[in-house]
């Protein structure tokens, strides 16, 4: 399990040494200056109980009496819309509180949001914690920024999330992209294997080039998670920090029957979206360090650049409260979830015509996060998008992700019983209404093959280049050959199909052209309905 015991965290880059005192005194080593005084009754109680940041919202708002000239201009609730006070009630606005003094500055924390931070490195095993109120998004692109320079060398899989193209466009970094394992049955890549990672890193020292960063998404949205103990060993050999987006993975590592963590197979930076799986709000994210070659100042600097300076205070909140949520009994929360995943996935693998993604279909990699049931309905001859609507339509069932052949649902803390039996029902139902195929498990979609859409995509200028060249629209059939301009990728998961800078070819295009027709939603293209595209007019 994470580390939770001890009061003293250790931060190896800058040799700081934070440590809670009886008293509640906390102090850093090389910096007399920095000093907080902790209740003592925060030191007594259960590890769960504290919400440093919660509680001092909670006072800060409960100053009813106050007479309050400061930003937001709702003031409190007074004068908040009547829609949304219809909607939510008028306590959030209550508590919509700006940078007030006793609620700390996210950007110089020395109180209540030093406390909440430093449990959750605590928790989650971290040398440091950061809260985010701009999401993964965010996280990521400051995790890139700070470690990479422009015309420095980013390895990275080519089905990684937009904020990592983003990402690249800020800092001026080069992608050396790896082609992720792919399984053209469900239409759905993979993770990267160390293999992968070595091959890249040796062909980037063959032209005299170090990559500054190697940047892995583990688990994918489906659950597909790395082997990061190897990766992280490999990195580490060559003194590269590794990058994990662990958007999907804020759970992992608090059972046994659950995948190890990024940190715990240590990774450098990590960035987990604590409002996916845990319990946080939407928007709200943490990044977390470790190991020493990361630069922690630069990491500041980035976020001061990146995060809002007017932050959410219901957003920062929200993380402190989901990690006392955790704490409160790491070992067994997950026990009652795990449990209906099981039974859920037992019951939906008897059903005629229906797969369930299980980890032999992607054995090269060491897990499949229980947690996420992803489900194929193309031996009923339909697609993920149709199924998804019947089941919507017809059962109130609401899914996680949709994809060509599948979808996808997530199971996590406030999932019941009375919700997966509505699924296994509705998934019968479906299976007895449209009788399975036979011989479809060998049968491809139309437009399908064995690679996945940017496998033979090429780079010919670097996503900064791109962004800032001057461009021009073409008809969809003159694109081929042009040089993207545009970021366009179904939606979710996000995963772009062409970035700007590669070349369009058919094979990207034509999965782009089929999916729309299938009914996906596809981010980015300025022509939604992909009759033109925007070229870089080079």
């Amino acid at each position: 399990m994470r580390d939770r015991e001890g009061t003293s965290k250790h931060d190896k880059r800058s040799n700081i040494n934070i440590n809670i005192g009886k008293s509640g005194r906390v102090t850093m080593d090389d910096d007399d200056d920095v000093v907080l005084r902790i209740p003592n009754s925060w030191i007594a109680s259960p590890e769960g109980s504290h919400t440093p940041l919660v509680s001092a919202l909670k006072a800060s708002a409960a100053q009813d009496d106050a007479a309050t000239f400061h930003f937001p201009g709702h003031n409190r609730g007074r004068a908040a819309p009547s829609s949304l006070t219809q909607l939510i009630g008028i306590r959030p606005f209550l508590h919509d509180l700006p940078e007030l003094p006793e609620l700390d500055n996210l950007f110089a924390p020395k109180g209540p949001i030093l406390d909440a931070q430093l449990h959750a490195a605590k928790l989650f095993g971290s040398s440091e914690t950061w809260f985010l109120v701009g999401g993964t998004t965010c996280g990521i692109q400051t995790a890139i920024m700070a470690t990479c320079s422009p015309g420095d060398f980013l390895i990275l899989p080519r089905n990684s999330h937009i904020s990592a193209i983003s990402a690249m466009v800020l800092s001026g970094a080069l992608p050396k992209y790896i082609i992720p394992d792919y399984d053209s049955s469900w239409d759905i890549t993979g993770g990267i294997t160390p293999s992968q990672v070595e091959c890249a890193i040796k062909e980037l020292e063959k032209v005299g080039r170090k990559a500054a960063a190697v940047f892995v998404t583990s688990p994918t949205y489906h659950g597909i998670c790395s082997d990061l103990s190897e990766i992280s060993r490999l990195c580490h050999s060559y003194k590269i920090p590794l990058i994990v987006d662990e958007a999907h993975g804020a759970h992992l590592g608090f059972h046994p029957l659950l995948p190890a963590s990024a940190l715990q197979q240590g990774a450098d930076l990590a960035v987990q979206s604590t409002h996916k799986v845990l319990c946080s709000l939407t928007q709200s994210s943490m990044l977390h360090i470790s190991g020493s070659l990361v630069d922690r100042e630069r990491i500041c600097r980035c976020l001061q650049t990146l995060q809002s300076t007017s932050p959410s205070y219901l957003l920062l909140a929200s993380l402190d409260a989901a990690r006392a949520q955790i704490s409160e009994n790491p070992e067994k929360i997950f026990s009652k979830a795990l449990e209906l995943a099981v039974e859920v996935t037992d019951l939906i693998k008897e059903i005629p015509g229906i797969s369930v993604l299980e980890h032999q279909r992607f054995s090269s990699f060491p897990a499949i996060d229980p947690l996420r049931l992803t489900i194929g309905v193309w031996q009923l001859g339909l697609s993920g998008y149709e199924a998804d609507e019947i089941l919507y339509r017809d059962y109130g069932i609401v899914s996680e992700l949709v994809d060509t052949r599948s979808m996808t649902f997530a199971i996590n803390l406030g999932t019941c019983r009375e919700h997966t039996q509505r699924l296994v029902s509705g998934i019968k139902d479906l299976s007895a209404t449209y009788i399975p195929i036979q011989g479809a498990e060998e049968e491809r979609v139309e437009n399908n093959s064995s690679h996945p859409p940017f496998v033979d995509s090429k780079m010919w200028l670097s996503p900064r280049e791109a962004f800032f060249a001057r461009k021009r629209r073409v008809s969809i059939k003159d694109s081929i050959g042009e040089i993207c301009g545009e970021l366009i990728c179904p939606y979710p998961p996000g995963i772009p199909v062409m970035i700007p800078g590669e070349i369009v070819t058919q094979r990207a295009l034509d999965y782009l052209l089929h999916v729309k027709m299938e009914g996906a939603v596809i981010s980015g293209a300025s022509d939604p309905l992909l009759s033109s595209m925007i070229v870089c007019n080079v």
